[in-house]
């Protein structure tokens, strides 16, 4: 596979993608948990090939409908869930002047306990718990020993101390309260940990609260007006591609990086290329709940009447 990117990246391809496709529109990368050497050359590269804005930037253009104020490559970057690492690599991120989003589980961050998908001991894989409804993973993942308030010995997520010092240069928004799939939720559980989320975080941390990121990147339009209920005024997907001015906000598209530290593979997924090589391949490379009702959709409805 890294042979297949370096191929690609030197191809010229990615190039192409990032100089036409990329030019005129925004782009919104992904990360999770990189560590320092992984950050500090992926974000030296795209500072000098992106014009990196904020998130709250790209939400005023919209808002105020004048989106050719925005630069050429405009590109966002983003964090979810709120891993102790992002710590480590905020001087990075200062260093470079780069501005980024980190999506914060309110429930899990500033506290011991641990992200459900990295405890998963139930012997089944973490792609079929997610299809389960939200009781029917919590009941496997109990089973196998673990619940979302067991407080563990080592921390995953980033402290308040962490989450204070860091908030006067990085956006922090919300990413529920315990990560759940949102589309497995019933009505009142979808809004519980939306608006919990929201009012935890902007209590605890005096935080502007008006973003979202879809955990596992699943919504439905219920999800979508739950959102807006709760008085968010974006959410961004795990939908592969570019975003304009057309593009609904509550479902910005987003180019997944996968956390890798092979920059052949960063520069290729960065723009966008890879993402349109498994859309032609068949393979999706992101997913959310739209109207179609598929099987597992249908299932998911039947759960949530």
């Amino acid at each position: 596979m890294k042979l297949a990117f370096k191929i690609l990246r030197y191809s010229g391809l990615a190039f192409f993608f990032r100089e036409y496709f990329q030019r005129n529109k925004l782009s919104i990368l992904m990360f999770h948990d990189i560590d320092r050497k992984t950050a500090k050359q992926s974000f030296e590269y795209l500072a000098k090939k992106y014009n990196i804005i904020s998130l709250q930037t790209y939400l005023q253009a919209r808002q105020s409908g004048d989106l050719k104020a925005l630069p050429s490559k405009a590109m966002i970057i983003t964090f979810d869930d709120g891993h102790k690492q992002n710590y480590e690599i905020y001087p990075i991120l200062q260093s470079l002047g780069v501005p980024a989003t980190i999506f914060l589980c309110s429930g899990i961050v500033d506290t011991h306990r641990h992200y459900w998908f990295k405890e998963n001991k139930t012997g089944q894989s973490t792609d079929s718990l997610k299809k389960l409804s939200h009781q029917e993973r919590l009941q496997q993942l109990d089973a196998a020993g673990f619940q979302p308030e067991k407080e563990f010995e080592e921390r995953q997520a980033l402290t308040s101390a962490e989450i204070l010092e860091m908030k006067s240069a990085i956006d922090f928004q919300g990413h529920t309260v315990f990560h759940p799939c949102l589309p497995t939720c019933t009505p009142a559980e979808a809004k519980w940990e939306i608006d919990t989320s929201k009012q935890e975080l902007a209590s605890k941390y005096d935080l502007k609260i008006n973003a979202f990121a879809y955990p596992n990147g699943d919504y439905s339009d219920r999800d979508i007006n739950l959102l807006k209920e709760a008085g968010y005024q974006l959410a961004v997907t795990v939908d592969h591609g570019y975003n304009d001015a057309n593009t609904d906000l509550f479902r910005l598209k987003r180019l997944s990086s996968n956390d890798t530290s092979n920059m052949d593979e960063l520069i290729v997924k960065a723009s966008g290329l890879w993402g349109f090589i498994k859309k032609l391949s068949g393979n999706k490379p992101g997913h959310g709940w739209t109207d179609e009702v598929t099987p597992a959709k249908a299932k998911t409805l039947s759960i949530n009447k």
